[in-house]
């Protein structure tokens, strides 16, 4: 991993103006803030800059307004969720850069903190426009970058600021490139990894990459029925992308070379129609699946021995569940699996990195999100580093 300054690297900031891009793309309800996990994530950065004397001022999209201002997608609306979690007065500033902001730079006191408006309401933002740089930068002394949720994107904000003032990694952004290093990075092996979801299509790049970088891959979902049928199993009436059988083959192929093992599911669990505990239920082995059913969970056969082959591994990476889990009892096969990897890692055996949002919610579903080793909440950046891509955010503060 390339070094990057932290937060420890920063020299006495009383008085001095940062600028700190957080993720504030809040779900909403009737103009209440649902879920506030992301300002808490950003919490520790901010307040341990204002308690330094800083004078803190937040950057972030919202929605996406497409470089106009829309007041629905104003960052004025969650000025009072991030206040309630901060226990901090914030100011908000309707504009990113300047004369505005230079007046509002001049108000704050040390240790004070405002929300700059949604930086997308500009059209330079995602275009990564140089003049915008500029001006954002031209009221502040340092950048700090704590939205690794945003660093995939090559943004004005999220990546050009890195390099026009003095660029550190916050708290948060630090802890998930920690992670991620011991996760794929530097990992001890072995290395396992779980991949689940319904389709191929949307992991191609992931599969590729991690069978060139794991010891087992664990592959679950409806894309495992794709793998299956390229096997020649046939899968009855089950989600499988046909048209992928020949890619889903070449990644068997590649694995095969690179010594990484690939399970598919050998016992699965079938219905003939999706609906919560159908009369149709039943266990049987993947080869016995009748034409009028669809596969929606790995069998507890199955999960026994995955959870074996977790308990020879040191690492675990995990994205997507095994089944349909949203519905009981397809739900059987993450939550077992799951907690055999929670365990593993509270006993200090299993280094377990989780990410994705129906990963977050399915550990959560099992009760054992608090025990892995660390949960990313980034959707598209975690998945762009699972591809081993290089995340633009990321790459700015290591230059």
């Amino acid at each position: 991993m390339s070094a990057f300054k932290t937060l420890d690297d920063l020299g006495d900031v009383t008085g001095k103006v940062a600028l700190v891009r957080v993720d504030l793309n809040l779900p909403m309800n009737d103009g209440q803030v649902t879920d506030d996990t992301r300002i808490r994530a950003a919490a520790p950065t901010v307040l341990e800059l204002a308690e330094k004397g800083a004078k803190v001022l937040l950057l972030a999209h919202f929605g996406r307004p497409k470089g106009e201002r829309v007041s629905t997608q104003s960052l004025s609306m969650v000025v009072g969720a991030v206040e309630k979690v901060l226990g901090k007065e914030v100011m908000f500033v309707p504009e990113i850069a300047g004369d505005v902001v230079g007046q509002s730079v001049g108000i704050l006191r040390a240790g004070d903190i405002a929300i700059l408006e949604n930086t997308r309401f500009w059209k330079g933002e995602e275009k990564n426009d140089p003049e915008l740089v500029k001006a954002v930068a031209a009221n502040a002394d340092f950048y700090v970058n704590d939205a690794f949720s945003a660093a995939h994107r090559a943004h004005a904000t999220t990546e050009g600021l890195a390099h026009v003032l003095p660029a550190y990694a916050g708290r948060s952004m630090q802890a998930e490139l920690e992670a991620l290093d011991k996760a794929l990075g530097t990992p001890e092996k072995p290395v396992a990894a779980v991949v689940g979801g319904a389709k191929v299509s949307s992991k191609l790049d992931v599969l590729k990459h991690l069978v060139t970088q794991v010891d087992h891959l664990i592959i679950g979902g409806g894309m495992a029925n794709t793998f299956l049928a390229a096997k020649g199993v046939d899968v009855g009436k089950s989600l499988c992308e046909h048209d992928l059988t020949g890619t889903a083959n070449e990644i068997l192929e590649t694995a095969d070379q690179a010594g990484c093992t690939v399970h598919l599911p050998y016992e699965v669990v079938v219905s003939k129609e999706f609906a919560a505990n159908p009369p149709s239920l039943r266990t049987c082995n993947v080869h016995e699946v009748a034409a009028d059913e669809m596969i929606l969970d790995v069998g507890p056969l199955a999960v026994e021995a995955l959870s074996d082959v977790l308990k020879t591994c040191r690492t675990l990476v995990w994205n997507g569940p095994l089944g349909a889990f949203e519905t009981v009892p397809f739900d059987a096969a993450t939550v077992a699996l799951a907690r055999t990897a929670a365990a593993l890692t509270r006993e200090g055996s299993l280094v377990s990195v989780a990410g994705g949002g129906d990963t977050v919610a399915a550990l959560n579903h099992a009760g054992v999100a608090n025990d892995f080793s660390y949960i990313s909440t980034a959707g598209g950046a975690f998945l762009e580093w699972m591809e081993g891509k290089e995340l633009p955010g990321v790459a700015a503060l290591s230059a």
